[in-house]
């Protein structure tokens, strides 16, 4: 238990309301969810490497008067992807493309593995991704928010009837612990992996990088 530190929910209505939470003189720093991951680098002073190549930020490190932005997605998608990974499966299918599904890109970009990105408005998208893909593409990640608490009965339109025992499916949702698109993905033999490992471990990246600024 720290004493000297909290760690507080900022429920913002739109994105400029940041400001009045950098006019703050005790925020240290803080993470950023859906949907503000791409919009709040406009109101920052400088990015990580990562952060810039990613296109995203979910954590804030305010140092000095200075606002950096960061991306700890990237690091708790690698590690729950490489714990999981067979060699077998060396083709993804990112579904969405938001700031979590940059994240992921960067990661499987990084360890070579070929991805196509389904959403709403790609070539191949949710409405004609068919079951010969899938079956092609033996990891699936599951980066929209569709079946977060409290709308756990929602589910992605998925061709699950295209997923083996041979696949690995990772939803990043963590709450609740098996959403709709997880349980149907069991149901077809595949290992499932929720978001929680990765929400822990972005978590110990940002309590890192929020440590800096204390030495």
């Amino acid at each position: 238990m720290l004493k000297d530190f909290s760690y507080d929910i900022f429920d913002l209505n739109e994105i400029n309301e940041v400001e009045n939470l950098f006019s703050s003189p005790e925020l240290l720093g803080f993470n950023v969810t859906i949907p503000y991951k791409e919009k709040i680098m406009d109101y920052l002073d400088e990015l990580s490497d990562e952060a810039e190549k990613i296109g995203a930020v979910n954590c804030v490190l305010i140092q000095n008067g200075k606002k950096t932005g960061y991306n700890t997605d990237s690091f708790g998608f690698e590690k729950t992807l490489l714990l999981h990974k067979k060699p077998s499966q060396d083709k993804a299918l990112i579904l969405g493309n938001g700031g979590a599904a940059k994240a992921v890109k960067y990661v499987l970009d990084k360890h070579n593995i070929p991805s196509i990105t389904i959403s709403r408005k790609s070539e191949i998208n949710f409405e004609n991704l068919d079951k010969d893909t899938v079956q092609d593409h033996k990891i699936i990640i599951q980066c929209t928010p569709v079946g977060t608490f409290p709308n756990v009965e929602d589910c992605l339109t998925f061709p699950f009837e295209g997923l083996t025992q041979e696949h690995l499916v990772i939803d990043l949702i963590y709450n609740p612990n098996y959403t709709k698109f997880i349980i149907n993905a069991s149901e077809k033999g595949a290992k499932t992996i929720n978001g929680y490992y990765m929400l822990e471990q972005q978590a110990e990246k940002a309590w890192e990088i929020w440590n800096f600024q204390k030495k």
